[in-house]
């Protein structure tokens, strides 16, 4: 009766613990808190007629070690999935972008408030982007405003500036 007992328990603990979500997290990572959801927002071209809209779903990973991010534009016509971790050297955090048009960048992620500022290095753009830097601020109305720029041919480029609504029923598809 006892080993049965103590199965049971170890059991319940189980199950228990499984029902709960996981909420922790390495301490570089806890400024990315309030960004986990799932946004949307539409471009600046977007109209009823001919909607343009990025999804982004922002989730804890790797046993909260990583954030992962992966957001598709127009229900996949381009998508793309980054990992957030602390480099275990320096502590910085580091993030890796792979997208489904065949370039990939690398940078850092730095913090100021609810205000973040990120630097990367582009490799494989066919539209000669060697260098992305953006600002990802969370706004006191509950929305996330994103504003980037590109480097090509020696010179920096407004890329684009969004502003995303916290959108749960939102799914990121690729096709």
């Amino acid at each position: 009766m006892k080993l049965f007992n103590a199965v049971l328990l170890s059991v319940l603990c189980a199950a228990s613990a499984a029902a709960q979500p996981a909420t922790n997290f390495v301490s570089q990572l806890e400024p990315l808190r309030p960004f986990l959801k799932t946004w949307k927002g539409h471009f600046k071209n977007s109209t009823p007629e001919k909607p343009n809209f990025d999804i982004q779903k922002w989730e804890r990973a790797l046993n909260g070690r990583a954030i992962r991010i992966l957001h598709s534009v127009n229900n996949g016509s381009y998508g793309g999935e980054t990992i957030i971790a602390p480099n275990p050297k320096t502590s910085v955090l580091e993030f890796h972008y792979f997208t489904t048009a065949g370039f990939q960048t690398r940078g850092t992620i730095d913090f100021d408030g609810k205000k973040m500022s990120t630097q990367e290095e582009v490799t494989g753009s066919e539209h000669g982007i060697t260098k992305v830097k953006s600002t990802t601020e969370l706004l006191a109305n509950g929305k996330m405003r994103v504003i980037t720029e590109y480097y090509k041919q020696g010179a920096w480029e407004h890329g684009r500036d969004m502003t995303y609504e916290e959108s749960p029923g939102a799914e990121v598809k690729f096709r």
